[in-house]
């Protein structure tokens, strides 16, 4: 069957919009990839105090990413595909599919609002049972572990401590902290460092999440539109 006139321009437009869709898909993928090597959270992620690896929840967000990405690259296809086809039967198997990745969008998107601020406060807990170790006069195996730890979070976040500035803090800082100036406008609390470190990383996901959110809405109505128009224009028997 040849479509014409409007359910032709409809037919092409999908097909532009799954070629765009298919696209996000691999800049999602591309960009979970990054959020996953970043250096930065790799080199935070990566270590351990006490036998306790640092909390690991950010990773969660980044792999189903990488699945999101990867899902949204085959459905991508499957539309372009099915609309140059005019096929049913992919056609409805594409909106089957775009109904059930829109609806785990917005499930992830509820769970990541819940959770916004739980992956800085775990990395923020564990800085602080680390840093306390560190400030602690007494020498010990678990205090030298503890002074790694804490080099590697001021190193990788261009921090130095909590921002309380207590006096066991004060005699240990020249050895803990980056030795470079320190500019008084900035904050240097690896609490702030840290939360605006995921919160960015968060704001790029929350963004991406969006931009593929109209992009699908786009692509349910235009799909809707195209199998209506190809079931019409079938010859009946």
């Amino acid at each position: 069957m040849v479509l014409t006139g409007c359910s032709q321009c409809i037919k092409y437009m999908l097909f532009f919009f799954n070629f765009i869709f298919w696209l996000a898909g691999g800049v999602i993928l591309g960009i979970a990839l990054w959020l996953r090597h970043d250096a930065q959270t790799s080199n935070l992620l990566m270590l351990q105090f006490e036998g306790t690896q640092a909390p690991g929840t950010f990773y969660i967000s980044v792999y189903v990413l990488i699945a999101v990405g990867a899902v949204m690259m085959f459905v991508g296809f499957l539309g372009c595909y099915g609309a140059i086809q005019e096929s049913q039967c992919l056609l409805g198997t594409f909106f089957t599919c775009l109904v059930i990745l829109f609806a785990c969008e917005v499930a992830a998107g509820i769970w990541g609002f819940i959770n916004r601020d739980t992956i800085s406060t775990e990395l923020i807990s564990f800085y602080d049972a680390a840093y306390m170790k560190a400030v602690d006069p007494v020498d010990s195996v678990t205090r030298q572990a503890a002074i790694k730890v804490v080099e590697v979070f001021h190193g990788t976040l261009e921090c130095c401590g909590k921002g309380d500035d207590n006096a066991l803090f004060l005699a240990v800082r020249a050895t803990l902290c980056p030795k470079r100036e320190i500019d008084p406008l900035i904050s240097q609390s690896c609490h702030t460092k840290l939360r605006d470190l995921f919160t960015e990383k968060l704001h790029v996901i929350g963004l991406a999440a969006l931009v593929i959110a109209v992009i699908m809405v786009f692509e349910m109505i235009f799909t809707m539109v195209l199998c209506c128009a190809v079931r019409n224009a079938a010859p009946a028997y």
